[in-house]
This record gives C-alpha cells, structure tokens and sequence, in this order.
C-alpha cells in the first residue's frame, strides 16, 4: 500500500508539473489573531518580528508562492500604526502599545513582500471586536469603548454590528485608511461578516433591525447591510487606487441545492447566503469584487461539502471574475489518519484546479508548513512549482501592457550584461527570458524565465554566445509588454 502510495504521489506531481502555468496566483494566509502564524508570539524584539516574517516570505517565494495575504486587523486593531485602532495585543503583549523598538511592520512588511515581487494583500477581520466578551482589555479610545451601542456579544465574543450604518461607515474608514496611506496590492475580506449561527442563539441586533428594517425580512435586511458594505468599499477603493483589489474568502458552500436550485448539491450545515449573509455570487455577477476565494477545505469525497463538487461549481459562478481557491493545509497537522495523512489530496487539488483552468489557489495557513512532514513542501519547491508564475491579469482594473524594452548586449570575461532603459513614469518590472541554441523564443515558457527584477540590467555569468535573450516589462498589475528585440553575444 505505501509503495502504491508513493508511486501514485509521483504521477501526480509530474502531472500538476507537466501543467504548471505561466499565470497562476499561489500565496498563503498569514493570519495574525492568536499568533496563528506570524509573529511567534506577543511582545517579540522588533527585529525578531521582523525577522520571522523574512522566514515566512522566504519559505512561500521558494515554493512558487506570487503573493501573502496577511492579516493586519484581527479584532478592531492593527498591525500597523492607526490612528483610529490600537495597536494589536498579539504584535506587541499590550494592546495599544507600539513595537519597541519602533516600526511600523506594515511599512516593513510591503517592502521586504514587494522585494521577493510577490503582491501584499492587507487582509481584514471587518466586525469582530473582542474575542472574549468578559474581556475588554482594550484602551479607553477602543471603538468598544467608545461606541459600546454598536457592539453584540454572541457565542463568548463580541461583534461590531453590521447593521448599523455607523458601523459599516466606521470600517470602512478604518480600511481605507490603509488604502491611502500604504501600498498594498490588495484588500481581503475573510468570510466573517455575520457570525457563524449558533443552534438556539439569536444574534442580538433586533433593535436595530427595528429601526433599519424597513419591512424586510431580516434575513434579507441582514444580507443588504452586508452588500451595501461591499459595494460601498469597492467603489471608494477604485476611486482612491483603481489598481487596488478587493478580494473576499467566503465559506466554501454558497447555498445548497435543496435550498435554491442555483446552489451546489451539498449538504453543508451552514452556508455564506443563509447563515452569514454573504451573497457572493451577487457580487461577482455586479462587479463590486475582483476575486473569490472560497475556503475548500474539504476532501475529495467528502460526505457534506466534496472538493470535487465545489470546485466546478464556484468555476461556474465566475461570472468573469477571478476564482482562487482555499486549500486546508492545516488538516494535515491535525490529523493521523485519513485524505490529509499524506501530501495526495492537495496535490490532488492542485492538479484539479489546474485541470479546472481557476485562475489560482491559496493554502490556509503558512505556518502549517512548520508542522508537517517535508514531503508537500518539497514536492511544492522541487517539482510543483519550481518555475516562476504571475497572477492573473485583470483586464477590467487595465490591459494596458507596457511598450517592450529596447535591449543592448555586452559580453566579457564574466559572461554577458543586458542594458535598457525605461520611458515609463510608472514603477515596472521586467522578466528576462533566457533560450537555448536552436530554441525558438515563446515567452509563454514559464521555465526560461531566469530573472524577475526592477534593476534595468542583467548579468548573467552562466552563458554561452548561442543563448538568445529577450526582455519584457511588466506593470504594476501583471500585463506584460511584448518580447523586445532578441539579443545574443554571438550578434554582438
């Protein structure tokens, strides 16, 4: 059984390799709400955080990874330096106290992400306000505090409510703010919006329902609060930063079908339309975000909720928007048995939702790698993806591609040296493709890529006067400018 095992692990890696596209996101979670996985702990040195998160960069760059989506406000604070929410217990020991020394780790964290050319997405938990409702630890100017009316405890934590419209504006406020003031590829929103129901629990926002209802439904009342958040935020991101994204990882069944014939034929307990009030597919069918990624975490053939199921499902709700989807990589540090006991099912995933053509995927959560076995990560590094990909474009934020770089070449007792320059404002990146004695030049051959830099030269010491070299630029979304002209040291 464990030779066939390992056998069928092969095959299935040479396989998702044989397909491992130029174009794909690849990034990990990196949550920070009781130090899942970044920093270790509270109350770390300044330069031990920093340095933690080097490592968690460094380890998702070399398994391909093209992006982090990182948690910078878990419960009403921040990671960062806000003037409206205190600076995050879990960074620092105390809530509201800085780092010591100082810094501001969001600055630090887009800079050292953007250095390894992979996209920052500020990810935000809008509602939850205090994970223990007995515990307020938080300073007098914490939005608890200052604003208790807007606060609901459900279940032993406690929630900012979305219904009501100071709450929804006060988030938006708050994320906004980092929008401006940080250069962030990205907003994420988790799939929080509405607490998770609890059997035999209402959640406690009927006064306001009174006073918002409007002869709605609730449910239908709680569902427009949440979309008209959604819409709202889009629309002042695209007008701050058009560039910016907005991403939402909602819980991994919409709707089941014996509840609407639109939803997927599961048998999930709870779902994002009827328990959280997430309509997602509303907002892809109007644009308001620019990628899903719902949380698969489930196996092939699982009873309730099969991977195998949803993943077509979701791919047919695009609605011409981007689909990632979420891996549960932490499943394999919590179990001994069963789909997760090996690296199988999720290279079984990737391989699927390469067949499926989505556009990505996204393991929940970076620190899982710490705690398993080297066998996934190594397959990842040495034969997944060992070639370099880029997200995906999204030809309705630009698809404007860049003009192509004019390229000189020079040769010396070093190998050779490419020059060009730029006559662009904008900040770009540029990819050098490298080929072989009688190769034809495809930049669509995502393993001759040998540099991914903002530097506008090149020196490659491994060379040979038949390698043919070409340059692209890249812009600040991923559309790439045409080959420039090929250059060889054997034309020189």
């Amino acid at each position: 059984m464990r030779k066939c095992l390992s056998i069928c692990l092969l095959l299935m890696s040479v396989a998702v390799m044989a397909q491992s596209p130029k174009r794909e996101f690849r990034a990990a979670w990196i949550a920070t709400v009781a130090n899942i996985d970044w920093p270790s702990k509270p109350g770390l040195p300044s330069d031990v955080q920093k340095a933690e998160f080097i490592h968690r960069l460094d380890q998702l760059r070399d398994m391909g990874c093209n992006a982090v989506i990182v948690q910078v406000r878990p419960v009403s604070d921040a990671l960062y330096d806000s003037k409206y929410e205190p600076w995050c217990h879990y960074l620092t020991g105390k809530q509201g106290v800085a780092p010591s020394p100082y810094y501001d780790p969001l600055t630090f964290m887009v800079e050292e992400t953007h250095k390894r050319n992979m996209e920052f997405h500020a990810w935000f938990n809008p509602y939850r306000a205090l994970m223990d409702s007995k515990k307020n630890l938080n300073p007098a100017d914490h939005i608890t505090k200052r604003h208790p009316e807007w606060v609901v405890s459900y279940d032993g934590k406690s929630y900012l409510n979305p219904g009501e419209p100071a709450v929804r504006e006060y988030v938006t406020k708050v994320i906004m703010d980092v929008v401006k003031r940080y250069d962030i590829d990205a907003v994420h929103i988790d799939d929080y919006f509405y607490p998770y129901r609890v059997a035999g629990k209402e959640f406690g926002d009927g006064q306001c329902y009174i006073r918002y209802g409007n002869g709605e439904s609730k449910d239908n009342w709680r569902r427009q609060n949440v979309n008209t958040f959604i819409k709202n935020l889009n629309d002042e991101i695209k007008e701050a930063k058009p560039y910016v994204k907005l991403g939402i990882s909602p819980f991994g069944v919409w709707r089941n079908s014996n509840k609407d014939p639109e939803g997927s034929p599961t048998r999930a307990g709870q779902t994002c339309y009827d328990d959280l009030y997430a309509d997602v597919t509303l907002w892809m069918r109007k644009g308001w975000i620019d990628y899903l990624l719902p949380q698969l975490y489930w196996e092939h053939g699982h009873r309730a909720a099969p991977f195998d199921v949803l993943l077509p499902w979701w791919q047919e709700h695009a609605y011409g928007r981007h689909v990632y989807l979420g891996l549960g990589l932490y499943r394999m540090a919590e179990t001994k048995g069963g789909a997760y006991s090996s690296p199988h099912e999720i290279l079984w995933q990737i391989h699927d939702i390469r067949d499926s053509k989505a556009q990505g995927f996204v393991f929940y959560s970076a620190s899982t790698f710490d705690k398993i076995s080297h066998s996934l990560k190594d397959s990842l590094e040495n034969r997944i993806d060992r070639y370099p990909a880029f997200p995906p474009t999204m030809p309705w934020l630009d698809k404007e591609a860049p003009a192509a770089p004019t390229v000189s070449i020079k040769s010396s007792n070093r190998g050779v040296k490419l020059e060009w320059q730029s006559n662009s404002n904008e900040k770009l990146r540029y990819v050098v493709y490298k080929f072989g004695p009688d190769e034809d030049v495809n930049i669509n051959r995502p393993d001759r890529i040998v540099s991914i830099q903002s530097k506008t030269e090149f020196q490659d010491e491994d060379s040979h006067k038949k390698y043919t070299y070409v340059v692209t630029a890249m812009d600040r979304l991923w559309n790439e400018s045409k080959a420039s002209n090929r250059v060889s040291a054997a034309n020189e």
